[in-house]
């Protein structure tokens, strides 16, 4: 397959956001693919068919939320089946036209390590990591040779840090420690020994911290290549008093395995960008800028200096 600029607008914690104006401004952007990180809304029935209904150019897996702590595993269940092939939990997805592979993480996963919840272990049993990491690897491994992949998950990886403000460091309780999850690490590691991964993407962690006037950084690349997006802006809807309601995407741009671009943006009615924060660019001449591979995310609360 030959190489093709793609266009993917990311979906961060919904934590029942999710509205007409969300669906107005990816209508008029017209992304080749949409990817959808999990907690949806406490098994909110409405968006999970809404994002079902996003079609072949979606992707999402469910976080930890949707379960909506029933422990019989009958909402997460009942969530599933309202995304139908949209969802890719250990699993993959071809998207359509753009032909960009998506490799699912655990499903509802609540991050630190290796967490089975009730809700998961009644629907799939109870999978020990070496095991979910080898459905990752294994559905990663049918993706054709030369089709770009993204890894797409809940909850990060282990590896990005331990501290408070890192991509996946917790923030709500002390000490501060790296609370990714240990199968999607290993199984990132396991694929790249057969091809390239440009990207993974991800929430869970929200950019506000609990217990600092700071946000989480974002967006960081290992020494492989490998760029890791947090998605979770929360909450991803707002208002501006000179823009109105905006609506938060996250945004990554591949040219075959390579990551062009990756930002936080905030979108207002008629799909108009009010703020966009970047994180990554390679220039024309293949170089990436000098101010460097992570970024803080500008808050909410800080659009107001636009008014």
């Amino acid at each position: 397959m030959s190489a093709r600029h793609l266009q993917i607008a990311i979906v961060g914690d919904l934590h029942g956001q999710w509205d007409g104006l969300d669906e107005e401004i990816l209508t008029l952007l017209a992304p080749d693919a949409v990817l959808v990180v999990g907690d949806l809304g406490e098994g909110n029935d409405r968006i999970s068919r809404a994002i079902g209904a996003l079609g072949d150019h979606a992707a999402c897996v469910l976080g930890n939320h949707d379960a909506a702590r029933d422990a019989s595993g009958t909402t997460l269940q009942r969530q599933l089946t309202l995304l139908g092939d949209v969802h890719c939990g250990w699993g993959r997805r071809l998207l359509r036209p753009s032909g960009l592979a998506v490799v699912g993480g655990r499903p509802a996963s609540p991050g630190g390590g290796h967490c089975i919840s009730a809700a998961v272990r009644a629907i799939w049993g109870d999978v020990a990591a070496q095991d979910s990491m080898a459905r990752i690897v294994k559905a990663a491994a049918g993706v054709p040779t030369g089709t770009p992949l993204v890894l797409l998950a809940h909850a990060g990886p282990t590896g990005l840090g331990g501290q408070a403000h890192d991509p996946c460091g917790r923030d709500w309780r002390r000490p501060a420690v790296d609370w990714g999850d240990q199968d999607l690490a290993h199984a990132i590691h396991a694929i790249r020994r057969r091809r390239p991964v440009p990207l993974v993407v991800f929430g869970h962690m929200h950019h506000r911290l609990r217990h600092a006037a700071r946000q989480r950084i974002s967006f960081v690349r290992d020494h492989c290549g490998t760029a890791y997006l947090n998605a979770a802006a929360v909450p991803r809807h707002c208002h501006h008093p000179r823009h109105g309601e905006l609506r938060h995407f996250a945004w990554a741009e591949l040219y075959g395995d390579l990551l062009i671009s990756a930002s936080q943006r905030w979108y207002g009615r008629r799909g108009t960008l009010v703020y966009c924060e970047e994180l990554h660019r390679v220039e024309a001449s293949g170089r990436e800028p000098d101010h460097g591979i992570a970024s803080k995310l500008w808050a909410p609360r800080r659009l107001a200096a636009l008014a």
